[in-house]
């Protein structure tokens, strides 16, 4: 017998069963951010692997462990786009983008080798944010505001908000001195990868999940006692926006990212009920990185939220995904079936917003509605040698109690509109 071939460990089918809780956050998602002008971008899944080099950071877990790259037929370095800012930073350098401010938005599937467990995939998918050309602080207060009002119109409850400040490049460097120093005092106790990025990228040590490292974590220098008055304004300004607004958040000042290329603010929105893997939103201010890709010296921020996660909270919340369709046609007898198509097409254009299966293969009566019910929709409509006659069709409830009726087609696409 052949083998049958599966899907590669870590990369998922959506089966028609879930798709449409993916539909209803996507379509959640392109409703709020067209609410406060962001358009969609949709950029490339493959990049040159130096976009993600030198705007990730060499030294970072995902350029070093996780990225998946290969060498094309032109012997260039190809790279699958393991997250979605250098893609959109180098789309709007490109096409002339930044000569105005912008607000874009896009969503699609990453890739990450990683060891796959729940909430973290090889490819998953993300939408993502990014506003250019806006250097005030009022821009990350809307970030995180338009997060919280996403998860208001999802139904999601129960985040919580992590802020912290990174600073400005020589506030991060003053500081960096200051935790090496520490760090290295205590280098015995570390864990060996905290041991390696102590040299490398010393920030990430203070978001180890190690417990030995997070003790001596917990004493060492605060970053934020090294911001000036700019950037602690910035912050502060930020911080009374939330206040205003009635969202709870807390000031982490342990939080980093784990790309190179943040600085001033940070923020992620965190659940504890998907385990290990509780951040679903999470972003900041990247300043230097379109200078950094060949651009001009151009303010920005951005997030990415992981909709694999999002899917998860909505199911253990209880949302079921809706049927597929309203309304299944069942045609019996040999005029009735040559008769539905075109039937079905009428109603169709009379409630344009109709989901309509109509059966096909023929059958009995009752295996017909056999497979009216198993299709989740509504209503079963019915259509026989009688209806034919009469000129109507039979409408069932499928999905509370009630008879069967006979309505005219007008009544039927009022009924169903």
């Amino acid at each position: 017998m052949t083998k049958h071939i599966q899907a590669i460990r870590g990369m998922h089918d959506i089966l028609p069963e879930r798709i449409a809780i993916w539909h209803r956050i996507e379509d959640t998602a392109r409703q709020v951010l067209s609410g406060y002008g962001y358009a969609e971008i949709r950029t490339p899944l493959v990049e040159v692997t130096d976009l993600f080099k030198r705007s990730i950071g060499e030294v970072t877990d995902i350029v070093e462990k996780e990225m998946y790259s290969f060498e094309d037929r032109n012997g260039d370095s190809l790279s699958l786009r393991p997250e979605g800012t250098a893609s959109c930073v180098r789309a709007a350098i490109e096409h002339g983008l930044l000569v105005q401010p912008q607000r874009l938005w896009y969503r699609g599937p990453m890739f990450r080798y990683e060891r796959p467990q729940r909430g973290r995939y090889r490819q998953f998918h993300q939408i993502g944010v990014e506003a250019f050309g806006l250097d005030g602080p009022d821009i990350d207060l809307e970030m995180i505001l338009l997060t919280a009002r996403l998860w208001r119109a999802l139904g999601l409850q129960g985040f919580r908000l992590e802020l912290n400040s990174l600073g400005d490049p020589d506030e991060r460097l003053a500081y960096r001195e200051q935790l090496v120093a520490y760090l290295g005092a205590h280098a015995d106790q570390l864990d060996a990868d905290s041991c390696k990025r102590l040299h490398t990228n010393p920030l990430r040590v203070l978001d180890s999940k190690h417990p030995r490292t997070q003790k001596i974590v917990a004493a060492a220098p605060s970053l934020m006692d090294h911001l000036g008055e700019v950037t602690r304004g910035h912050f502060e300004r930020i911080r009374h926006g939330l206040d205003e607004a009635g969202v709870d958040y807390l000031v982490n000042p342990r939080l980093v990212r784990g790309l190179d290329y943040y600085n001033r603010t940070v923020f992620e929105w965190i659940t504890d009920d998907l385990g290990a893997q509780g951040t679903v939103c999470a972003g900041g201010r990247y300043d230097g990185l379109v200078e950094q890709l060949g651009g001009r010296s151009t303010p920005a921020v951005g997030f990415a939220m992981g909709l694999e996660r999002l899917v998860e909270l909505l199911e253990l919340a209880g949302h079921a995904a809706e049927p597929p369709v309203d309304a299944y046609l069942v045609a019996v007898g040999e005029r009735a079936q040559q008769a539905a198509p075109m039937l079905a097409e009428r109603l169709r254009d009379a409630v344009p917003a109709l989901r309509l299966m109509t059966h096909c293969g023929g059958g009995s009566f009752k295996s017909q509605f056999k497979k009216a019910d198993r299709s989740g929709a509504r209503y079963a409509l019915v259509l026989g040698e009688v209806e034919l006659e009469r000129d109507v069709f039979g409408i069932k409830p499928l999905r509370e109690e009630g008879e069967q009726r006979e309505l005219g087609f007008d009544e039927l696409a009022a009924f169903l509109g």
